[in-house]
This record gives structure tokens, sequence and C-alpha cells, in this order.
């Protein structure tokens, strides 16, 4: 059975260099989500992407057991941040951040499968943040995106590379701070971790 490798088919979207900004298209693509407010280190934050994982690995199990299905990798977490005030979102001021965690499903996991999939995870395991899930759909379309390569607290400088590279082309903010986390903490050293930073944009002059 081939095994479907959702960051290889859309290597620009989860691969991106870390020397420079780039512009992409990014398509819909499904996720599994779950909304939240506070410090990331918070249980909250560890509780969702929890959740997100079992779910998601019980819809790979569930698929990878049918008769002619497909096995795939599951993808990496992902976060979606923001804040009412702008001003405590750049000051670093995270009891009052927003966000959402998500992981990417495959265009052939349907709804009902992910309503079966929630039921056998809360039937094996307590997870508290697992009433909270859904299942959506998001279209980013036209985004600014980099590699920070380093530890989550220095991310700062990359970021404002996207929104120096935005100004320069004459592009503003069409959607949510976007971070994709392709490396595991738990596994790598700090200084090695890899986190696609993305903002979708859109052109000032149109």
């Amino acid at each position: 059975m081939e095994k479907i490798d959702l960051k290889k088919m859309f290597k620009e979207l989860y691969n991106p260099s870390a020397k420079k900004v780039a512009f992409v298209e990014v398509p819909g693509i499904n996720f599994l989500m779950i909304d939240g407010m506070g410090d990331p280190k918070a249980p909250a934050f560890r509780q969702a992407a929890e959740a997100l994982y079992t779910v998601s690995y019980t819809l790979k199990f569930m698929e990878k057991k049918k008769v002619g299905g497909i096995d795939y990798t599951v993808m990496p977490l992902e976060g979606l941040w923001w804040a009412d005030d702008l001003s405590d979102f750049a000051a670093g001021n995270m009891e009052s951040w927003k966000w959402t965690v998500m992981i990417a499903q495959p265009d052939f996991i349907s709804k009902d499968m992910v309503v079966e999939a929630v039921k056998q995870a809360g039937e094996k395991k307590e997870l508290p943040a697992l009433h909270l899930m859904r299942f959506e759909t998001i279209r980013e379309g036209h985004s600014a995106q980099i590699m920070h390569i380093g530890p989550y607290s220095a991310v700062a400088p990359t970021i404002q590379k996207v929104h120096d590279f935005m100004k320069e082309n004459n592009f503003t903010f069409a959607g949510k701070h976007h971070e994709i986390y392709l490396s595991d903490p738990r596994k790598t050293a700090p200084e090695k971790l890899k986190t696609v930073i993305r903002q979708p944009v859109a052109n000032l002059s149109a």
C-alpha cells in the first residue's frame, strides 16, 4: 500500500525557503480545528493538541483498515493566532491571545468519518477538549511565507521579515497569522526547530 504524504504533495506550502519570503497560493484545505485563548504553555492548548492528534490518528487507521483504503502521513500541528487588540499581540501579551490549533486532513476524509473518529477517540481516552473540535475548510489564497529555524521564542524577527516584505510589495493583511510546527519539540533541539510562518495577504492597489 502506497503511503501519501501531503507535505510532499504541497511542498511549496510546507517546505518554504528560510532565506527569503515568497508569495504562495494556498488552496482550500480541510482541517480538524479547536479554538482557544491564552498562553500556549497553558493546559488548554496542550489538551487541544492532544485531542487533534488522537482524532487524526484514529482517522488514519480507520481509512487504512478499509478495503481499498489509503495509507497517509498525519500532518503536523498548525496554529492561527490573533488578538482583539493588536498591540497585545505585538507586545507578546499571551494571556489575551486567541488561537485556533488544527491539523490538515486529506480530501478523502469525510464529515461522517470525523464524527465516527471523534466517537471512537472519546470512548478510548478522556480528552477534555474533544467536544470543542470541528471540521472545516480554510481557503487562505494569496499568502506570504517563510521558514523560521530556531526556538519559538525567537520567531518575532522572522515574522517582521514577512511584514516588511508585504509592505515593500504593497500588500496588507487578509487573514490571521499562521504557523505550521514541522518539528517535534520533544525530540528536536530548540535551535533546529522548523516553523512555517504564513500570512494571507491582499493587494492594496487592487
